[in-house]
């Protein structure tokens, strides 16, 4: 398979404007998840797509690779799939899977990707992958910046929520908390075809696009990665991951490199 990544990334966001290029440990957040993504063999091409010319610009100092693409997109989905096409007339090929990377995972690393690739040799039938994890606490269980998913016996998807999902209220403590980590590989064709396909009611509802999958009858198989990532949403989550990246052994083979 030729697989490529694409992280997509913007300076407009809500709640932590200008997080892509917040550093942690001195290098901006947008820097962590390209060298690291960059990092799985299993990739031909790891390209930043965006529509700010810093971050464009970034990535070029340190040696990357970016395109730009349209101010319009309000789903990272369009953006990967408009940046997609573009790499592949670079390319002169079209690719068969291309990996979605959220520019907001800085502690990402190489074998989650591979992880996430694994699934389609297995199984030529899946059409998209998404991986996961357990949390830890109830805390993070309940925390609307966490997208919670419940899955079936064959880990395929049920539900995604930012809603603390399966329900605790009828006294059960041991109920499996997972939750969404936004390492989502798609089949080349299978992108465009979702991204032909209008916003779902329940889509809009949770704020989580992998719900319009589902909502029109097909299948998002979820994976497990014991891999402990966070999603940066804050100022305060900047800070924590900071401190969760004191002694990184990836970072330490790209840090240098950025100056």
């Amino acid at each position: 398979m030729k697989s490529i990544a694409v992280i997509p990334a913007r300076m407009g966001s809500s709640r932590f404007p200008g997080k892509p290029l917040a550093k942690i440990h001195g290098v901006p957040m947008i820097g962590h998840c390209y060298f690291r993504t960059k990092m799985c063999e299993e990739l031909i091409e790891t390209y930043v797509a965006t529509c700010d010319e810093e971050i464009y610009d970034y990535i070029n100092s340190i040696g990357g690779k970016a395109i730009m693409t349209s101010h319009t997109h309000e789903r990272a989905t369009d953006r990967t799939a408009e940046a997609m096409l573009k790499i592949e007339k670079i390319m002169g090929q079209e690719v068969d899977i291309v990996v979605m990377v959220q520019g907001d995972e800085p502690m990402v690393t190489p074998g989650m990707i591979s992880q996430s690739l694994k699934p389609f040799k297995d199984d030529p039938s899946i059409n998209v992958v998404n991986l996961m994890s357990k949390m830890d606490t109830v805390a993070e269980f309940e925390s609307p910046d966490e997208v919670k998913v419940v899955v079936d016996k064959k880990s395929d998807a049920i539900y995604f929520s930012r809603e603390p999902i399966p329900s605790r209220k009828k006294g059960v403590e041991d109920v499996p908390m997972l939750k969404q980590v936004c390492i989502i590989p798609f089949k080349r064709d299978f992108l465009l075809s979702f991204n032909q396909l209008s916003e779902t009611e329940l889509e809009v509802i949770e704020s989580v696009d992998m719900m319009r999958i589902i909502e029109n009858g097909d299948k998002v198989h979820m994976v497990m990665t014991d891999v402990k990532s966070y999603s940066v949403d804050t100022e305060e989550e900047r800070v924590l991951i900071e401190k969760k990246m004191i002694g990184d052994s990836l970072m330490s083979k790209y840090v240098d490199r950025d100056g």
